[in-house]
C-alpha cells in the first residue's frame, strides 16, 4: 500500500470544507489534482471516502473514520518535522493545565496525548473547569495555563491568551432536510424551523447573541446541555441546531447521518486557545506546552 502524506492533506482539506473547489483554493492547486488524490486514496483503501451530493461532497461512515487516522498520522509527522523544542524534552516538574468541557470532549484528547510522550517528566494535571470558575483560576495563579474558548473570555485585562483554532458554527441538520436543496441558507430560513439549543460552555448565551443580532428569535423545542442528546435529536430529525464544526460527527451514536450547511449570514466562530495570566510570568513547562500546541497545530496537527 502506497499512501502519500499529499494525499492525506487533499482528503483533510476536503473533508474540513465540503467542497473539492474550497479544498483547492485552500491548498492552492487545481481541482483535477485534489479529485485524483482522492480517487487514489480510495483506491488503495478500498472504500469510498466521500459521496457527492448537490452542494459538495460528504463523508461517508468508512470516510469519518479515516479522518481521524489521517489526522493523527499528519499532526504527528509535524509534530516530529517541527518541534522547537526537542533540546528541552528532558524537562521535568509539573503543569496545572485547565480545560472547559467543551475543549476536554472535543479537542484536547490527542494533543494531550502527544504532549505526554513527547514530555513525559512534565507531570500534566488537568483539571476542567467552566469559564468563569476557569478564568478566576489562571488569575489567581490556581492554573498555570488554560486551554478554553477565548472568544469567550471576560477578563481581558487580567488574562493574555493565544489563538489555536477558529471553528466555524454550521446549521445541523437531519439528511434530505428540506433545506438542504436550497442555494442558500440564512437565519431567517433556521428561525422557521423547531431548533435544538445546546447549553453547555455557554454556547446557549453565545448563540442567543448572534440571534438578537439578526433579530430572530429560534422556535425553541429542546434545550439541553448534551452535544450527544443534540447530535442524536437532529439526526432523527426532531430540529435543527448551529453548532461548530469542533464538536460535529457526521453519524449521530445511532448511525444516523446528520448533514451541515454554511449559513449565508455572519455567525461568530469558536475560538480556542490557550490563556494565562498577564501579571505572572509563565512557568518552563507552560511555556514547553505553548509551544508543543502552537507548533503542533500550526503544522497540520
Amino acid at each position: 500500500m502506497t499512501i502519500t502524506l499529499k494525499q492525506l492533506d487533499y482528503f483533510i482539506a476536503t473533508a474540513d470544507s465540503g467542497q473539492v473547489s474550497h479544498a483547492a483554493v485552500e491548498l492552492n492547486i487545481s481541482q483535477s489534482a485534489v479529485t485524483a488524490a482522492i480517487k487514489a486514496l480510495e483506491r488503495e483503501l478500498g472504500e469510498r471516502l466521500f459521496d457527492r451530493t448537490h452542494s459538495g461532497v460528504r463523508l461517508t461512515m468508512e470516510g469519518a473514520r479515516f479522518l481521524d487516522h489521517a489526522r493523527v498520522i499528519t499532526g504527528a509527522v509535524a509534530a516530529a518535522i517541527h518541534s522547537p523544542l526537542r533540546e528541552h524534552q528532558g524537562l521535568a516538574g509539573r503543569l496545572r493545565l485547565g480545560m472547559t468541557y467543551t475543549v476536554v470532549g472535543y479537542f484536547m484528547s490527542k494533543y494531550y496525548a502527544r504532549f505526554r510522550k513527547t514530555y513525559p517528566h512534565i507531570a500534566v494535571e488537568a483539571i476542567e473547569l467552566p469559564r468563569d470558575a476557569l478564568e478566576e483560576s489562571v488569575v489567581g495563579g490556581d492554573i498555570d495555563m488554560a486551554v478554553m474558548l477565548v472568544s469567550n473570555l471576560k477578563r481581558m485585562e487580567e488574562i493574555d491568551h493565544e489563538l489555536l483554532v477558529r471553528s466555524q458554527r454550521r446549521l445541523w441538520m437531519p439528511a434530505d432536510h428540506h433545506l438542504s436543496a436550497k442555494p442558500a441558507v440564512t437565519l431567517s430560513d433556521v428561525a422557521a424551523e423547531d431548533y435544538i439549543f445546546l447549553t453547555v460552555d455557554e454556547a446557549k448565551t453565545t448563540a442567543s447573541r448572534y440571534w438578537e443580532a439578526a433579530g430572530l428569535t429560534p422556535r425553541t423545542v429542546l434545550v439541553t446541555s448534551s452535544v450527544e442528546a443534540v447530535r442524536s435529536l437532529v439526526a432523527a430529525g426532531m430540529g435543527v441546531t448551529v453548532l461548530s464544526d469542533m464538536v460535529y460527527r457526521p453519524w449521530s451514536l445511532e448511525g444516523q447521518r446528520i448533514e451541515v450547511r454554511a449559513l449565508d449570514d455572519k455567525v461568530p466562530s469558536m475560538d480556542v486557545g490557550l490563556a494565562w495570566a498577564r501579571d505572572r510570568d509563565i512557568s518552563p513547562q507552560a511555556a514547553a506546552f505553548r509551544a508543543f500546541m502552537s507548533v503542533t497545530i500550526g503544522g497540520g496537527g
